[in-house]
């Protein structure tokens, strides 16, 4: 079970677009830059920000890499997968025991 968040969805948006606002403003800003400088002021962790911001560009299009529907839907078929898993062994075990016992029965 994730942790509980700390940050509102509204203040998470909120603190991306004040970094992507000032990157617009000063062209030559990092992200980073920018989350150093806007983070504190909202406190938020640098390093937390700059990962929501990451992600942002992800799910955006901006930037290469796992957009977050596509983690949470891989999540959610890996959790499918290893319940069907389980599933199978347990049919496959019962199939086992009901077989021998049918042949006990009939050796009788």
């Amino acid at each position: 079970m994730p942790a509980p968040r700390k940050f509102s969805d509204e203040m998470r948006d909120r603190a991306k677009r004040m970094v992507r606002e000032a990157r617009r403003q000063e062209p030559g800003l990092s992200v980073n830059a920018a989350c150093k400088r806007i983070g504190p002021q909202l406190g938020i962790l640098p390093d937390t920000l700059r990962g929501w911001c990451k992600q942002a560009d992800v799910d955006d299009g901006l930037a290469p890499g796992t957009t977050t529907d596509d983690r949470d839907e891989l999540a959610r078929l890996r959790r499918e997968n290893a319940e069907l898993r389980r599933a199978n062994e347990i049919l496959k075990t019962a199939s086992a025991f009901f077989a021998s016992a049918e042949l006990d029965r009939r050796l009788r």
